[in-house]
């Protein structure tokens, strides 16, 4: 694990990284994700993000850094999102907060806090979109979407449910009958927490709840 830690990391031009580190970016050899393997991916977005960084004037280092990093939590054990599990373990090692900001927005979970930030997403989304790059079995693609939407669909007061952006957003439907404002609130903090609980999803789950109250009268002439 160390030596291929130790060989991506200098392959990319980062040296001096901790043994732990280096042993957890070796996992990313027995890692794929969508069929492509970390290694690959990573090798990929990064050479991507350098050379927009030199057409834009960006910060080389931050994003040489931000695109290493950027799936580390792909590879470790616990609870949250992968972005959220890379975030916290960056932090033990004292990676420079520009850094650990390029991984915690890489999924757009965050707003944007700069340039570096930027160009981290667009390499990521170039590399994984690009032909030939992943797959995924459609079955299991639709299955995920309906789990989502099933789980939202037993809450008291939901309506109905719509999942889209990849199983990324959750639109939800509130009957404003049953459920008030405050109750809907909490709903959809409840179905947040047990879709990201239940189903393996990149990056946070986003719930936006709908309670719409309607009154018409009309008078015929």
């Amino acid at each position: 694990m160390l030596e291929e830690g130790e060989k991506l990391a200098h392959e990319v031009g980062v040296y001096n990284l901790s043994v732990e580190l280096l042993a957890t970016l070796g996992r990313f050899k027995f890692r794929t994700s969508y069929g492509q393997n970390l290694i690959v991916h990573t090798l990929e977005e990064t050479k991507i993000g350098i050379h927009i960084a030199h057409e834009v004037g960006a910060d080389e280092n931050v994003i040489r850094l931000g695109c290493l990093f950027h799936d580390i939590g792909k590879v470790l054990e616990g609870e949250g999102s992968h972005v959220k599990l890379g975030v916290e373990f960056l932090k033990r090692f004292n990676i420079p907060e520009k850094v650990v900001n390029c991984v915690a927005e890489h999924h757009e979970d965050k707003p944007f806090s700069s340039m570096e930030s930027v160009i981290v997403y667009i390499a990521d989304a170039i590399s994984g979109a690009r032909p030939g790059a992943r797959y995924e079995d459609y079955e299991e693609y639709v299955k995920r979407l309906k789990d989502m939407e099933e789980i939202a669909k037993k809450y008291e007061g939901v309506e109905d449910a719509y999942a889209f952006e990849a199983g990324r957003e959750l639109r939800v439907i509130i009957d404003p009958g049953k459920l008030d404002d405050s109750q809907t609130v909490l709903v959809s903090q409840r179905i947040r927490e047990e879709v990201s609980r239940a189903l393996a999803i990149p990056g946070e789950v986003k719930v936006t709840a709908i309670r719409e109250f309607r009154a018409v009268s009309s008078e015929a002439a």
